[in-house]
């Protein structure tokens, strides 16, 4: 911690890049962990990325809702200690962007302001005929498949399985962190790609890895913490 706080306390452009384990202090479940997504999908006799993904969506769509529902929606998920450091970092000028892979849009009731959705976000629907938009409210309230008021199929503003990521939205990112002289990444195992590779663009003086099991990029940072992100952040004198 002591070595955290003195980059911290050194660096003026900070690139925050998270995944799942950023939420778990939450209450959300990441992916892989026992008690994690993928495990919970095993009941509905699917691979997790054919449940989730776009073709499932489009041929099996109320079965695509209702573990949707079930499962990936948080509305009552409270910030933790990690999503209030960080948009404090923000707030003093020292974090420039967050970067992350989760759809809960937990840094943003934090009050985080450049938050990056590489993966989307789960509060934001919108109908695929008239584009109107719906809140998460809609999709757990709607019975079945949630349908807009022209009769289009509403559909989660997030990524699915054999969907791409926006490529100006990974530019900016990338971005972001060429130019940044801190990158701390917290909350993922950086085994998903695209996203995972936004970390060989890191040209700065300090690599912070914070994830509580060890990383294959691990012997490339200068510093590595192998404990809960929000107990750690939570510590930083800010």
């Amino acid at each position: 911690m002591k070595t955290l706080q003195e980059i911290i306390d050194c660096s003026d452009r900070i690139v925050f890049f998270g995944g799942a384990g950023v939420s778990t202090e939450s209450g959300i479940p990441d992916f892989r962990s026992e008690n994690g997504v993928f495990n919970s999908m095993q009941k509905y006799g699917e691979t997790p990325e054919k449940l989730v993904s776009h073709s499932y969506f489009i041929n099996h769509t109320e079965e695509f809702y209702q573990y949707y529902k079930e499962n990936l929606i948080f509305n009552d998920a409270k910030p933790n200690k990690a999503h209030i450091a960080l948009a404090r970092l923000e707030e003093i000028g020292k974090l420039k962007a967050v970067i992350t892979q989760n759809i809960d849009g937990l840094h943003q009731k934090a009050g985080s302001k450049n938050v990056l959705e590489l993966h989307g976000n789960a509060n934001r629907n919108y109908c695929q005929i008239c584009n109107k938009k719906y809140d998460a409210n809609y999709i757990l309230e709607s019975d079945n498949i949630p349908r807009c008021e022209c009769g289009g199929i509403i559909k989660p503003d997030v990524v699915l399985y054999e969907e791409p990521l926006n490529t100006g939205l990974l530019n900016f990112a990338t971005s972001y962190i060429e130019s940044a002289d801190t990158l701390i990444v917290g909350g993922t195992s950086l085994v998903v790609y695209p996203a995972a590779g936004l970390i060989t663009h890191f040209k700065g003086e300090n690599l912070v890895l914070i994830n509580k099991s060890p990383t294959d990029y691990d012997s490339f940072a200068d510093l590595v913490i192998n404990e809960p992100i929000g107990e750690t952040l939570g510590k930083l004198r800010l």
